[in-house]
């Protein structure tokens, strides 16, 4: 036991320092915990082989709980919508990875089961690190990213079909189930298709399981009120469906996966899924820590230069492979290039499918280990895939492709809206009615397209490109309204519009009060917080609920309307981009002495009933000119 406790400390300590540390570096967290079990193991040499194993059985219960997460997301209805870009993107990528790679390894000599496996086991890209990266460089909403997660999402979904089909290519028979077991021995002395109607059985129970009786099962349990009992529950079905696929021969994976999907529309599925998330997160990186403590880095030193020339051909082939697939379905060049790279190197899944490959004896224990150093090695250059996206992606010409150039701009009006999304298609409205003349800029093609359709005059280009931004007359405008959806483009706009022009007014949308003191500091005349006006009359109709009238109501709005806006410039003043906010001390005193401000006014104003009439803000009482909420 004290052993054990020792383990496990060295290995939780080890998670601690290593994920977050890699998640901060940009490399994400999968990485983190490989590097952490190179560190522990290879490294260190704390663990032996014995444990790595013994944990390992342990740990793999991680990739279980992974599908059934993975399947609570994949809503049947949701995945019929995406079905084309699921066949024909990502049924096209792993298709046609798997036929290069098993030609290629059948070339070198290897049986056909071994160069399938590889084939499935090296087509799947990492999804970890891929999303997480996209997601911190905002390249989800581009149709690069897009069309990278629906291919993602394909490869999760296939991973399912590779664990059914991995038995199958088995080197000797019984390899699903270990004859050792109660259900191995049940198994094996049934005729064959007895064995085949057990296991159809199996399947269609957790079909019917996950549909009818879990959630009657659940209400049950959730009315005695007694959250360990809902998380009970959520175990009780991953675990017992793992047992069953077990029992039958099957991957436990498949049936939890099956059973997340059946869930995916309960109005438990949210349950489900924040109790299973946490022993998920901390078994399969548990798993993968074990992944990186069991790596051969001896045969990295045998043989570095074989190692490191298949890990650039399995990347150059995944390329190669994604590259055609984006010139096919003719993708912009810059989302060509974010496709092509952010999938080329290998994924988590790998491990997990390489260990259950070894276990049924489809790969020899040398080959895996030679592979699972590639898979790492491709993940580790993944940041490095990014980065010459980006470099590639600066020194295209014409990054939105022939068929997306900007629009020529044939107008210039005194008013220039630069974007038109939520936001700024309600100002656009607003003025045109009223009977003036606006020049309207967007990057997003489909957002110019509809406001065409109802009538509205746009034009396609980004608006933080000097060059869109003097066709559009620049120089001749009298008022720029900088309503970009991102908040770092929308700094960007204001402080080189400022610098070309001191005198032009320039009206801001803010996302939060933050971005309120970078615009005001970018040169903003005036600044929007978006959401400021909404949720003030949010708070007014909650008062009025709560008992005031719509007076007294009115008047507590007016009230903190005028003192919060009022602190804004003092407050801007403050506040450093280089230091923390909670390490800005002047910043925070002054912000509780502006709350003291609002508590006592509020509490003055209503001690003695209503107010004796409305309040109104003066010209000459606005001190914080250029802040205007």
């Amino acid at each position: 036991m004290s052993d054990f406790l020792l383990l496990a400390t060295i290995y939780l300590l080890t998670m601690i320092v290593a994920v977050p540390l890699s998640t901060r570096l940009g490399l994400g967290s999968v990485l983190g915990y490989l590097i952490a079990g190179i560190v522990i193991g290879p490294v260190l040499g704390v663990t032996g082989d014995g444990d790595v194993n013994d944990l390992q059985h342990f740990a793999e219960f991680g990739v279980v709980m992974m599908l059934f997460i993975i399947g609570l997301e994949l809503e049947p209805r949701a995945l019929w919508g995406m079905r084309r870009r699921l066949i024909g993107l990502g049924g096209l990528q792993i298709a046609g990875t798997m036929a290069l790679i098993f030609g290629v390894t059948l070339a070198l000599n290897q049986s056909w089961q071994v160069s399938l496996a590889l084939g499935m086991i090296l087509s799947l890209s990492s999804t970890a690190i891929v999303l997480q990266t996209l997601s911190e460089k905002n390249l989800m909403q581009t149709r690069g990213g897009r069309d990278t997660f629906a291919v993602l999402l394909t490869q999760d979904i296939a991973v399912i079909p590779m664990l059914a089909l991995m038995p199958l290519l088995a080197m000797h028979p019984g390899g699903g189930a270990d004859d050792h077991t109660v259900g191995g021995a049940f198994m094996a002395g049934l005729p064959g298709w007895a064995a085949a109607l057990v296991t159809l059985s199996a399947i269609a129970f957790v079909v019917l399981a996950g549909s009818y009786a879990v959630r009657p099962l659940f209400r049950f349990v959730h009315a005695a009120r007694l959250r360990e009992m809902d998380t009970i529950v959520a175990l009780f079905i991953v675990v017992g469906i793992a047992s069953l696929m077990s029992f039958v021969g099957l991957s436990p994976a498949l049936g939890t996966f099956l059973a997340g999907v059946m869930l995916a529309s309960s109005e438990f599925k949210h349950e489900l899924e924040s109790q299973v998330e946490p022993f998920k997160g901390l078994l399969l990186g548990l798993f993968f820590i074990t992944v990186g403590a069991g790596m051969d880095f001896a045969l990295l030193a045998e043989m570095p230069v074989i190692v490191l020339c298949v890990t650039l051909v399995l990347i150059a082939i995944k390329a190669g492979v994604l590259h055609l697939i984006a010139r096919v379905v003719k993708m912009p060049p810059r989302d060509r290039t974010l496709f092509t790279l952010s999938l080329a190197q290998a994924g988590e899944f790998g491990f997990v499918l390489i260990s259950y490959a070894v276990a049924l004896n489809v790969l020899p224990d040398r080959l895996a280990q030679g592979f699972l150093l590639v898979i790492a090695l491709s993940m580790l250059m993944t940041p490095l895939l990014f980065i010459a996206n980006d470099q590639i992606s600066r020194r295209l010409v014409d990054p939105m492709g022939d068929h997306h150039r900007p629009d020529e701009i044939d107008d210039q009006q005194p008013i220039i809206i630069a974007g038109v999304g939520r936001f700024g298609q309600v100002v656009n409205r607003l003025v045109t009615f009223s009977g003036l003349k606006t020049t309207v800029l967007d990057h997003d093609l489909k957002l110019i397209q509809l406001m065409r359709r109802f009538g509205f005059k746009g034009y396609f280009g980004d608006p933080t490109r000097p060059e869109i931004l003097a066709a559009a007359g620049l120089d001749k405008a009298q008022i720029l309204v900088a309503a970009l959806d991102n908040p770092d483009n929308n700094v960007k706009l204001v402080r080189y519009v400022r610098e070309k022009r001191p005198d032009i007014t320039i009206i801001a949308r803010a996302r939060d009060r933050i971005n309120v003191y970078q615009l005001y500091a970018a040169g903003a005349d005036h600044i929007v917080r978006e959401i400021y006006d909404s949720s003030l009359r949010v708070g007014r109709y909650v008062l009025e609920n709560a008992g005031f009238s719509e007076y007294e109501a009115h008047e507590a709005e007016a009230i903190f309307y005028k003192i919060d806006r009022a602190s804004l410039r003092e407050l801007a003043e403050l506040w450093d981009p280089e230091k923390p906010t909670e390490a800005n001390e002047a910043y925070i005193e002054r912000t509780r002495r502006v709350n003291q401000e609002l508590e006592t006014a509020l509490m003055e104003r209503f001690s003695h009933g209503p107010a004796a009439g409305p309040i109104k803000l003066d010209d000459d009482e606005d001190p914080e000119h250029g802040l205007t909420d």
